[in-house]
């Protein structure tokens, strides 16, 4: 497999798929800029070989050409970063974008418009009624999936060679991120230095594992972590519940859980892999004790009790000190970590203790030379605000493509550049 490190981009147009998928605010200011500059390594090793960059990215998720998902609103910023004057075509696939494309020479960089303007880059037909029969779908998406073909066509067209930087849009078999790859050869198609960081770390956490192995797993619904879960409990030796789903577990159990949040169609659920913990001999980690509240904000009136004695009007909002203990044990004796999901709202200034207090334990076995991996986007935000990102091995800038890797599926756009 071809990596860029080796390739040579001189006198060469790459495209470049990259995540510049960044929050803006109401005047379009970037308020996080950490996927723009994640991808400066890869964008400048091809300018500093002589070869010209297309970016292609996505911007939220809009539903046809809209002003509030425009690309040329970080078009400054990337420009700051990169160091040169990057052009801008107003439409990823039009004649503008086809003649600066071709007009690029040696160290120049285009910025395409948001390629999620056209329904081809995802291949979902849109605009169709609410009462559309499935007929009527079946014509839309088949239309769609006809014309992706001539849309990927010709993003590829502008290209000599093929560079995939976003992890975080990996799990998407969308025109850009695996279709592209397709109309280049094995030699002229590769990952970026961010995708590779990110696959190196996840195949680390699930093949490479030192052991102990603990995952921390939090999140506010059993629901969307159960394949997680239960591909995790074939790795881990260790397996720390926390967040929301700590009181459908509780719950389950027979405690008292207030007004928490729970999913009460989830209790057997709770149960059932609480078993499966116990059969493969994972020691199952969950919380103890709550720090409550009497509403859900960072002013109500607070309380420390056992995580099954929360009283009527109360709700758990975060991990108690005697949780935190129990947690930072297994962690520090740890040898691998995955982080994904805090222990509590850590939105709210009063509630960050138990976040912080497992992050700082993530830190600390670190130092002592285990591997961790913290990745999702509350557990990113979280080692971010506590200023904690330096002291773990890697903070993963992927969402749901890195949980669906630990998930143990095939991501498209890596199997695209491999191959496999």
């Amino acid at each position: 497999m071809q990596t860029i490190e080796n390739y040579n981009f001189a006198g060469q147009k790459a495209f470049v798929r990259v995540d510049f998928n960044v929050p803006l605010d109401e005047n379009f200011n970037i308020t996080d800029d950490a996927r723009i500059r994640a991808a400066m390594p890869t964008l400048k090793k091809i300018i500093g070989d002589g070869g010209s960059v297309i970016i292609g990215s996505h911007l939220g998720r809009p539903k046809g050409v809209t002003d509030k998902f425009s690309l040329k609103h970080i078009l400054g910023h990337v420009s700051e970063l990169l160091g040169t004057d990057v052009q801008f075509a107003n439409d990823c696939i039009g004649e503008e974008a086809k003649i600066k494309a071709s007009a690029l020479q040696p160290g120049e960089v285009l910025l395409l418009e948001n390629l999620r303007f056209y329904a081809e880059e995802e291949g979902k037909p849109r605009g169709l009624a609410e009462n559309a029969t499935d007929e009527e779908k079946s014509i839309a998406k088949k239309a769609v999936k006809e014309s992706q073909k001539k849309f990927t066509e010709t993003l590829a067209s502008y290209a000599d060679a093929y560079v995939n930087d976003a992890f975080g849009t990996a799990h998407r078999a969308h025109a850009s991120t695996a279709l592209i790859a397709a109309y280049f050869d094995v030699d002229h198609k590769m990952f970026g230095y961010l995708m590779e960081k990110e696959v190196k770390a996840v195949e680390k956490i699930l093949n490479d594992i030192n052991r102990p192995f603990t995952a921390i797993m939090g999140g506010s619904k059993v629901s969307s972590k159960i394949e997680i879960i239960e591909n995790l409990l074939n790795k881990v030796d260790n397996l720390i519940i926390a967040g929301g789903m700590t009181y459908t577990f509780t719950k389950a159990q027979g405690g008292q859980i207030g007004k928490s949040l729970c999913e009460d169609d989830k209790l057997d659920l709770a149960l059932d892999l609480m078993k499966k913990a116990k059969d493969k001999g994972v020691n199952l980690v969950l919380a103890v004790d709550a720090k409550i509240a009497d509403d859900f904000s960072n002013d109500a009136k607070t309380d420390f009790v056992d995580v099954d004695k929360i009283p009527d009007g109360w709700e758990g909002l975060d991990i108690g000190p005697k949780t935190e203990e129990i947690f930072a044990e297994v962690i520090k004796k740890s040898k691998t970590i995955l982080w994904n999901g805090p222990t509590g709202v850590f939105e709210f200034d009063n509630f960050t203790h138990g976040s912080r207090n497992v992050g700082e334990a993530i830190v600390e076995a670190t130092k002592n030379g285990a591997f961790s991996l913290v990745g999702g986007g509350d557990s990113v935000a979280c080692v971010n605000k506590f200023g904690l990102a330096d002291g773990v091995s890697y903070v993963s800038t992927g969402g749901g493509a890195l949980l669906e890797a630990i998930e143990g599926k095939v991501l498209p756009g890596i199997e695209a550049i491999r191959g496999y």
